[in-house]
């Protein structure tokens, strides 16, 4: 890579959809294993 190349930054807005897809699906897997576990449990 060039000293003169652009850095390889994502733009903000992507970083910040990419946060915020990344809380959805840690949320989405603990769903998934609480309902794993209640239906486990009955």
């Amino acid at each position: 890579m060039l000293w003169s190349d652009p850095e390889n930054e994502p733009p903000e807005e992507l970083r910040d959809m990419q946060d915020m897809l990344r809380r959805l699906s840690v949320l989405l897997a603990s769903a998934m294993v609480l309902v794993m576990l209640v239906i486990g449990v009955r």
